[in-house]
């Protein structure tokens, strides 16, 4: 053992430094840079020893006690410290370690020596030399050293044991590993022990380089292709196309963000690679393009979040809409089901593929409503006047159509099937129904839709179907045609970037048919729950998910509505408004609104409850409020003109000012007879206008017999007439008809408005009564109105639209109605005030309806006179 000697100490962080290496190191820490000089100035040498832990300030129980004595080369001076390049000389090992000037470390050494081989010319020591020298080269070519400074490096070495401790240097191996092979003395058996560092780490590199081949050749046809992607671009800028092909990437870039399923990505990615190949001067370049647009701007997976909250549900449709209960209760029960479903299946909002996003609220297609509905972008400021429900409008436009006034294996399976209903219920949560809402022009069907769309929290668009006669309007073009484009429902997809909004199909029941095909027909698809979560598009030609999408649809006539479009949709009626529930739209909506325009304030123009009405029965005939909020603005801008010219400073309108302002009434409705008169019954009838009554006339004169039917009536009303006739004369002893006017009598039937066609079979117990009371001579009661379909035998059969008949009698004035017993549920839908004020008689045989229909009295039938002339025999009815 040699003698001891006391030299600083070097720490060493994550590193190793053996006997014959050179190392540069940067010595940055106090203790560390006073160790330093003090072996500058001393003989140059340093105890290096690696530290067990990181850290910033070792101790002497953190440091290894075997180290290598090395000296300094060279040192250089910089910010923070100092380089210096050792070169380790021997293995020494410390026996005691104290702290030494302010903060470095001295340590107290005694040297260890090697133990070389007993013999160097054993055969199996130098194959052993020769293997590590062999595999140390190889570990060398494929870490990429050259193979001059390689092989000037392993030559350089000669001693066996040196060596060793060489290639344990540049092994990449733990601190610790490297610590022990410095201390094995022994130089066979470190020799030993390096080889097998280096099989190992020879080993490492052979399973890298086979992942590495693996990525390599799973990445090679993308790197190929990004290769010759950049020198096309070079090519390409040095052409001048580096724009176009800028707008190319940007294409891509927004398609790999898209979540699209595999065969809609496959047909995108294909037509993007075309796109790629095609000059940007040809024709077909543009046509890809403009496809590729239309895919990224389509809402594949961007939807609202729906909040319902039925209670400021309920409060946003009275809001928007006055009257309507049945609608609104509807809408409510949609609404609580879908909060049901959305509270119940939570698992049905966990879309890892479609992540849901509250986009900002778009701004919603103009209703044509009168009373418009509100728009959801303005949900929060809920202005009145921009389009409520029963507050008459969309404000500065007149709408166009439909406006009103409204208001393991066993592990796996199982892990399948929750998956399976997962995405089960994920439809049946996401699934909307399909509405049609059907009633008269300006009763509120478009404005009702907007205000789901706020209820529910969605965005609202709106297309209008009045006059479509092309297939195309629905599925689109194909983009083989020149100018080809999606069809109305991609379209508003892409206006309302959400694929779940409120999508509204105005005038469903107009839509035309022509030889390029029926737009009725392409709906079909649209509007089927169970096929438009695959609805393909012919400009597309890739499905696009509908199945979320709630559909409303709505018509004035539903018999012009093919019946398979019809029965895929759940029909809401919407009925016109009584002269009551008009009045309290005018004042709370259309009156404050038209003030506005033209300019008014609340106290310049007032009208009173006398004024509305005149208007309503005196200047309009409509089911909803469409013409009276027209006339109300022609009375706020008459008054508007007196104010600016400073004739009156306000103006309160009543009854006898409204014909100054609005000249003579234009509407001449029919009202209740002065006096009951024989021959002469009420009907009622219904048009999309609202309900309303009608007279029917019989008169009996001479003639050759027969029955005559005038007044434009359509087949089913002539058969109605022919019926009742033949009924009468069946029946004559009973309803006291004298037998002589049986024949040599010609009977008239008349029903009045000669221009305009009329038809159904409502009429029959109305022509009926007229009949017998023109044939027995007794009146009929003025007050008194019927609807009702009559058989050969006289039963009287059910009818539709009692509502809207009943509303038309009462704005006549008539107080008594005559149903079919049938009806009588069709009596809930009337509001309370009219079946308090009306009497109904409900009848099942024209028996019934002759008994509250005549008046009473004796019979008194027309006198008939025969006389001779020219031997022709001829009648005289007095």
């Amino acid at each position: 053992m040699g003698e001891r000697f006391t030299l600083p100490i070097l720490p060493l962080r994550d590193t190793v430094v053996y006997p014959g290496v050179a190392v540069p190191i940067s010595a940055g820490r106090p203790g560390t840079v006073e160790a330093v000089q003090a072996a500058i100035d001393g003989d140059r040498r340093l105890f290096a020893v690696a530290q067990r832990e990181n850290v910033d300030e070792p101790s002497p129980d953190l440091l290894y006690t075997v180290g290598t004595v090395v000296r300094v080369l060279q040192t250089h001076r910089v910010r923070g410290g100092m380089q210096l390049l050792v070169q380790g000389e021997d293995r020494a090992e410390a026996v005691t370690m104290e702290s030494a000037g302010t903060s470095m470390l001295e340590a107290s050494l005694i040297p260890l020596h090697r133990f070389p081989p007993r013999n160097p010319e054993d055969p199996a020591f130098q194959a052993l030399d020769k293997e590590l020298r062999d595999r140390a080269a190889e570990l060398g070519t494929r870490r990429g050293v050259p193979a001059e400074a390689l092989n000037q490096l392993i030559g350089g070495v000669g001693e066996p044991g040196s060596f060793a401790d060489l290639v344990a240097f540049y092994l990449d191996l733990p601190t610790g590993d490297k610590q022990k092979l410095l201390e094995v003395l022994d130089d066979e058996e470190r020799m030993r022990r390096a080889l097998v560092a280096v099989e190992r780490e020879l080993a490492r590199l052979d399973a890298q380089e086979e992942i590495q081949a693996k990525v390599q050749e799973e990445l090679g046809e993308r790197q190929r292709e990004m290769l010759l992607r950049e020198q096309m671009k070079q090519i390409q800028r040095e052409l001048g196309d580096e724009d176009d092909r800028k707008e190319v990437e940007d294409l891509r870039k927004r398609i790999e963000a898209l979540q699209l399923d595999p065969d809609a990505r496959t047909e995108v990615d294909r037509e993007l690679k075309r796109l790629e190949r095609t000059s940007p001067q040809s024709a077909e370049y543009q046509v890809i393009r403009t496809f590729l647009e239309w895919i990224t701007e389509l809402p594949w997976s961007e939807r609202t979040d729906d909040k319902i909250n039925l209670v400021r549900s309920q409060e946003i449709l009275n809001e928007d809409h006055y009257g309507l209960e049945d609608v609104k209760d509807r809408i409510i029960e949609f609404l609580a089901v879908r909060k049901l479903q959305l509270e119940r299946a939570p698992e049905a909002e966990d879309r890892p593929e479609d992540p849901p996003e509250v986009q900002a609220e778009e701004s919603a297609q103009a209703s044509d409503d009168v009373d418009g509905g509100s728009d959801p972008e303005a949900e929060e400021a809920e202005e009145a006047e921009d389009g409520d429900g029963e507050k008459g409008g969309d404000g500065s436009t007149t709408p166009p159509e439909d406006a009103g006034a409204t208001n393991g294996s066993s592990s796996a399976n199982g892990s399948g099937e929750a998956a399976e209903e997962k995405e089960g219920a994920r439809r049946l949560v996401g699934r909307g129904p399909i509405l049609l809402f059907a009633g008269p022009p300006g009763v509120g069907k478009t404005s009702i839709a907007q205000s789901i769309a706020r209820a529910l929290g969605r965005k609202y668009v709106r297309i209008s179907l009045g006059g479509a006669r092309d297939e195309a309007d629905i599925r689109g073009h194909r983009r083989t045609y020149v100018g080809a484009m999606p069809g109305r429902i991609i379209q508003g997809m892409r206006q309302v970037k959400s694929k779940n909004p409120v999508f509204l199909l105005d005038e469903v029941d107009k839509l035309g048919v022509s030889f390029q095909g029926d737009p009725s027909s392409a709906l079909l698809e649209v509007l089927d729950p169970a096929q438009n979560s695959t609805f393909t598009d012919h400009y597309l030609g890739i499905t696009f998910d509908l199945s979320e999408v709630l559909f409303i649809a709505t018509a004035n006539y539903v018999d012009r509505i093919p019946a398979p479009l019809l029965d895929r949709m759940e029909r809401v009626d919407f009925s016109g408004y009584t002269e009551a529930e008009k009045l309290q739209i005018a004042h709370r909506y259309l009156l404050p609104r038209q003030r506005e325009e033209a300019g008014l304030k609340e106290e310049e123009l007032e009208l009173t409850e006398e004024a509305m009405c005149s208007m309503i029965s005196q200047y309009t005939r409509e089911a909803g409020v469409r013409q009276l909020e027209r006339e109300l603005g022609k009375v706020a801008r008459k008054v508007a003109r007196k104010i600016a010219a400073e004739e009156v400073t306000q103006m309160r309108v009543g009854p006898d000012d409204v014909r100054d302002l609005l000249g003579r009434p234009r509407v001449h409705p029919e009202k209740m007879r002065l006096e009951d008169t024989v021959g002469v019954s009420t009907g009622m009838f219904y048009t999309p206008m609202g309900g309303d009554i009608m007279f029917v006339e019989a008169s009996v004169a001479p003639g050759e017999g027969g029955l005559v039917l005038t007044g434009q009536l359509g087949d089913v009303m002539k058969e109605s007439g022919r019926a009742a006739w033949t009924y009468a004369k069946s029946r004559h002893r009973e309803f006291q008809i004298p037998p002589e006017l049986m024949k040599g009598v010609e009977v008239h039937i008349h029903v009045p408005a000669g221009a305009i066609p009329k038809d159904g079979p409502s009429a029959g117990i109305t022509m009926a009564t007229s009949l017998v009371s023109a044939l027995s001579g007794r009146k009929v009661r003025r007050n008194v109105a019927m609807t009702g379909e009559m058989t050969l035998t006289g039963r009287v059969l059910p009818i539709g639209g009692v509502k809207e008949k009943v509303l038309g009698a009462v704005r006549s004035g008539i107080s008594e109605i005559i149903l079919p017993a049938d009806n009588e549920a069709d009596l809930e839908d009337l509001p309370d005030e009219v079946r308090d004020s009306m009497i109904f008689h409900l009848v099942e045989v024209l028996d019934d309806v002759l008994v509250h229909a005549l008046a009473e009295g004796p019979a008194n039938p027309p006198r008939i006179t025969p006389t001779s002339k020219r031997g022709v025999d001829e009648v005289r009815v007095d």
